[in-house]
């Protein structure tokens, strides 16, 4: 408690939190505060008056016993109790709602019970919000003059018992609990500010947010020079845009220049261009700056020796004024910063975490909470046992922490954690806002040098089954892509369900292909659902100048990741195996012999054709078309096609036969004639269209795989290739194995391309071809800041009837088709190629299974949330 005498003439507000007014009738408190709102100082909102209550309960501020006979005075005195009572009970739910929300509320209320106060102390120390008494310190003399003019005096015996009780009241006041106490002998002469929260800030020209720095203060001065800041000629680094350096805390301990790091931080916070959080290592060191018996271990060791170095060099007294200038300034640092745009609360930074109800507020609590994260005790090797408290974010604002070491960034949640163990040989993280970019610098080495540091912990756990609680309800994943996605936790669920029990082991599901959206406007030819002209416009509309037509195959989509030898793949996947091959919803492709016998003969052929040697490369990972359709679809073109296309052309040529006969009888049915031929037509184009996918096939025979995209070797992903370099690595593939097959393509620059691609459009899928898939030259292509759909399908005429059904080509239905709307579609081909892209180049990194699978289980989920199956 700190006790701030009259002199001091000037008495801020908490931004937040309780005051309580201590003094008996007459004492000026209404007085005070009606000054205050007047002034513009105090909301009248702030303010609940204990005799407005009354008023508002049970109709009348005041009932006067005095003068009344025994037996009514006693009524009325306890009507007047029972009313107090009631009025107290509304009035102290009203300030735990407001202190709740963080709001300031002022207490109009005598309070000369030491119990009555206690009330408002136990409610802010509930919500994490100061409490703060001002007592009004006046004269008995001035009390008993005042209740004269009243119009309703308390009488001379009620005021001077209430100035006794005050008296003796204050004798215990400091030691009750309140943070400020303030005594006021004369209110009209103090001066009242309005002191804001010391938790906000404005985002401005924007913030890099740099994660545990422990000490590693030449990877830190990498970092900066990474992120654009350079030194002025004071040494203070600046960034030319006028950007804000924070940080997560911990910039000191375990690694090799503590004291550097922490002094850079001080200069730069000084001078108003940085920012720094609180952190279980700072709180330590600055406990030990100020003498107390603190055991300095896990580093902080280290930063004991450096300061008696600097000791030695410099001398005790400099050593002393630094130690009081990096105690001060650790102890000044806030729990958690709250970063705003326009008055709304956009990032928390904080160095462990924070629950949803702490944002904004201060408390011993919420510090504790803030440095540790949410604990529950230890393990058996004395590391505490952390709790996932991001699993419980729902207030919307994003929350960057550190704390607990990942390789890297993990986005659980709306939360980001970017502390990725420089001292342990990690990298230093920034992320940037509003970016939203990451940028991170290698360290130089291992300076911690534990040899159970977590990061070497999270590799041992690599392949661990991951936690589904956090999961379940929903979650976000931050893509380089596409930026941050989240994802529904109904379809998260049904997702979830199909993973337990129906795909392949969760270590070998590495990519789930995206789906891939038709061309956003319908064909302006009348005769058309589909053209290329759409795509075309559409990717010239973009800004593509380049694109590639390749030819779409009619198969089922598979997955192929292929091992140099079983040995390989125990790094990757955790067993021995040459590799597998599923469908892009995850389950196996083939039959489990079937299966072994195609990795079998792939590997023969890759290892023979020494191409894991060339590539240096213990892996091949494929986005790939096997053909034929049947192989996967036999049970549907049975069930569906076969018997549709059957019945419809054999109820067709019934009718039309009895058509002709009632034209040859002399009625006139021509034009009847005419559509059931038309009709006929389509049914058996129907029939020719499903069956041109369809062939038999015994053993290996007749099986045809056509790679489309190369995605990874160990080491490396290719996104950043273009798609003819694909094509043309899908063509050398083609030469290696005879399970593999070329597709083929055209280069798309000028109208001149655009036409001969039309033409091969046309002539192949009249010929029966599906149709063709038009993409932009690069994997990933933007518009600006924004991500232009990767690919674009172009289905044929004949093709169509499959889909849209046997007469979908009659005017009536097809401008009731043209009518469809595809912009759910092409959202959820954007999310799940942004998706599929990270899962790969996490896998390939060889980030733990759990971040992998994050990105694999939101873009199934996505597959859960329908959208109409013909587009």
């Amino acid at each position: 408690m700190t006790d701030i005498k009259e002199a001091q003439r000037t008495i801020p507000f908490p931004h937040g939190g309780i005051v309580v007014l201590v003094g008996p009738s007459n004492s000026g408190k209404t007085t005070l505060l009606g000054r205050l709102a007047a002034e513009g100082v105090l909301l009248e909102t702030e303010i609940v008056s204990s005799d407005a209550y009354r008023t508002m309960v049970g109709d009348v501020e005041f009932l006067d016993w005095k003068g009344r006979p025994r037996e009514e005075a006693d009524i009325i005195y306890h009507d007047y109790q029972q009313l107090s009572n009631l009025a107290f009970e509304a009035m102290n739910t009203m300030v735990s709602m407001r202190s709740r929300l963080g709001r300031l509320t002022v207490v109009d209320a005598t309070h000369l019970q030491p119990e009555y106060r206690r009330k408002y102390m136990d409610l802010a120390a509930a919500y994490d919000v100061p409490c703060v008494a001002w007592v009004l310190d006046i004269p008995e003399q001035t009390l008993l003059a005042r209740d004269k003019d009243r119009e309703q005096p308390r009488g001379r015996a009620r005021v001077k018992s209430q100035y006794s009780q005050f008296k003796r009241s204050l004798r215990g006041l400091r030691e009750e609990g309140f943070d400020f106490v303030y005594m006021l002998k004369e209110p009209e002469a103090v001066q009242f500010v309005r002191r804001e929260n010391p938790l906000l800030a404005d985002i401005g020209a924007g913030i890099d947010v740099i994660g545990d720095i422990h000490g590693c203060y030449d990877e830190m001065l990498e970092l900066l020079g990474e992120l654009g800041y350079a030194a002025d000629e004071s040494g203070l680094y600046r960034h030319p845009e006028g950007r804000t350096l924070v940080s997560v805390g911990d910039v000191m301990s375990r690694g090799p220049k503590s004291l550097d790091t922490l002094s850079f931080w001080k200069r730069h916070c000084d001078a108003g261009i940085a920012r720094m959080t609180d952190s279980n290592h700072g709180w330590k060191i600055a406990r030990y700056l100020s003498g107390r018996n603190v055991t300095l271990s896990h580093g902080d060791e280290k930063f004991a020796e450096e300061l008696g170095l600097y000791a030695q060099e410099n001398g005790i007294d400099a050593a002393a004024a630094l130690r009081e200038e990096l105690r001060q300034f650790l102890l000044a640092a806030p729990s958690h910063l709250v970063m705003c745009r326009d008055g709304v609360r956009r990032l928390v930074v904080t160095h462990a975490g924070i629950r949803d109800e702490y944002i904004g507020r201060q408390s011993r609590r919420i510090q504790d909470f803030c440095r540790y994260g949410d604990t529950d005790g230890t393990d058996s090797t004395g590391a505490p046992v952390r709790r996932e408290w991001y699993t419980g974010h729902e207030s919307g604002e994003l929350i960057v922490w550190g704390h607990d070491p990942r390789p890297y960034p993990e986005v659980v949640n709306n939360t980001i954690n970017i502390d990725q163990g420089a001292v342990f040989g990690g990298s230093l993280t920034a992320y940037r806002y509003p970016e939203q970019q990451f940028v991170s610098v290698k360290a130089q080495r291992d300076y911690a040098l534990d040899p159970d540091s977590p990061l070497i912990r999270w590799e041992r756990g690599r392949l661990s089954p991951p936690n589904l609680s956090r999961l379940v309800n929903g979650y976000s994943v931050f893509t380089d892509a596409y930026g941050e996605l989240s994802v529904r936790g109904d379809y998260v669920k049904a997702a979830i369900d199909s993973v337990s029990h129906f795909t392949v082991p969760l270590e070998e599901l590495v990519y789930i292909p995206p789906t891939m959206s038709p061309t956003p406007a319908v064909s302006a030819d009348e005769s058309y659902l589909e053209h290329p002209l759409e795509a075309f416009d559409y990717f010239r509309s973009q800004g593509v100048t380049t694109m590639v037509a390749e030819k779409k195959h009619m198969g089922s989509r598979a997955v192929l990741l292929l091992f140099r030898d079983e040995q390989a793949a125990v790094s990757y996947v955790g067993r021995p195996t040459l590799g597998t091959i599923y469908t892009r919803t995850g389950r196996a492709f083939f039959d489990r012999e079937t299966e072994l016998q195609v990795l079998a003969r792939l590997n023969a052929d890759l290892v023979q054709a020494d191409y894991f040697n060339k590539y240096n490369t213990e892996l091949l990972l494929l986005d790939a078309e096997i053909i034929p359709w049947n192989l996967k679809a036999r049970e549907l073109i049975a069930t569906q096609y076969a018997h549709v296309a059957e019945a419809a052309e054999l109820d067709r040529e019934q009718l039309l036969h009895k058509l002709q006969q009632a034209e040859a009888a002399g009625r006139d049915v021509s034009g009847w004639v005419q559509e059931m031929e038309a009709k006929l037509h389509n049914a058996r184009v129907f029939r020719e269209a499903f069956q041109q996918y369809c062939w038999d096939v015994s053993g290996l025979d007749g099986v045809r795989i056509a790679p489309f995209h190369t995605l990874a070797h160990s080491g490396q992903s290719f996104f950043d290739h273009s798609h003819v370099w694909h094509m043309e690595h899908a063509g050398l593939l083609a030469g290696i194995s005879p399970l593999f097959m070329e597709t083929e393509y055209r280069v798309i620059s000028s109208q001149a391309d655009e036409a001969d691609v039309i033409r091969w459009w046309k002539d192949i899928t009249e010929d029966g071809h599906e149709g063709i898939v038009i993409k932009p030259d690069r994997f990933i292509s933007r518009n600006g800041k924004h991500m232009i759909q990767p690919a674009i399908k172009v289905r044929g005429r004949k093709y169509l009837h499959i889909i849209y059904g046997i007469d979908y080509l009659q005017p009536d239905n097809l401008k009731r088709l043209k009518q469809r709307k595809t912009g759910k579609k092409e959202r959820h081909a954007l999310m799940e190629c942004a998706l599929s892209v990270e899962s790969v180049n996490r896998f390939i990194r060889r980030e733990p299974l759990d971040r992998v699978h994050e990105c694999v289980l939101a873009a199934l989920a996505l597959e859960s949330d329908p959208v109409d199956p013909r587009l």
